[in-house]
């Protein structure tokens, strides 16, 4: 399988991990060894600002919740547009952080699209594809647009965009009606 680094899994009803239960998750790393990704849409209950408050060096006013990255513990994470303190781009327009004065900088500064995560998504080798193979995972190229977007229909709007591209080459214009509303 090639790699899905810089992709988005949208989970399929048929996935069987409640974790990942109408998921969008990035694709950061993906490899021989396994994969690693952040989960796009499962916001908590606490701001970056509360957190900062407890780690933070200096005060943040960013009023952004932080985000459930997956199932697995870890530190903070960050993707971001900041090329200054990008660590490695993602995708064009997506950059990743994990250093603390990098964080710090992304949240001192909040003029710039950021999301924190705690916690991340991972699967050994072979376990992702092996999801896949069951229809566990449906495959996206992900845009900086998907990334920094409202998390609240993000799963609903991939799904579509999934279902757009499998059902666009199946009409043809000569499929069509001249009059639509004799559908």
């Amino acid at each position: 399988m090639d790699s899905l680094e810089g992709f988005l899994l949208v989970a399929s009803p048929r996935l069987p991990d409640p974790n990942f239960c109408r998921t969008v998750v990035l694709i950061i790393q993906h490899d021989k060894q396994g994969a690693f990704g952040l989960i796009l849409n499962r916001p908590t209950n606490n701001t970056v600002e509360e957190i900062w408050e407890m780690i933070g060096e200096e005060p943040c006013e960013s009023h952004q919740q932080i985000n459930m990255g997956g199932p697995v513990g870890g530190p903070l994470l960050a993707l971001h547009d900041d090329l200054q303190v990008s660590e490695r781009e993602i995708l064009p327009g997506v950059h990743f952080a994990t250093h603390k004065d990098h964080l710090n900088h992304l949240v001192a500064h909040p003029v710039q699209q950021f999301r924190i995560f705690t916690g991340y998504s991972g699967w050994g080798a072979g376990q992702l594809e092996g999801e896949m193979e069951i229809g566990g995972w449906m495959k996206l190229p992900a845009t900086a647009d998907y990334v920094f977007s409202d998390a609240e229909d993000m799963w609903k709007r991939a799904a579509q965009a999934i279902g757009e591209q499998v059902t666009r080459p199946l009409i043809t214009k000569s499929g069509l009606p001249a009059n639509p509303t004799f559908n």
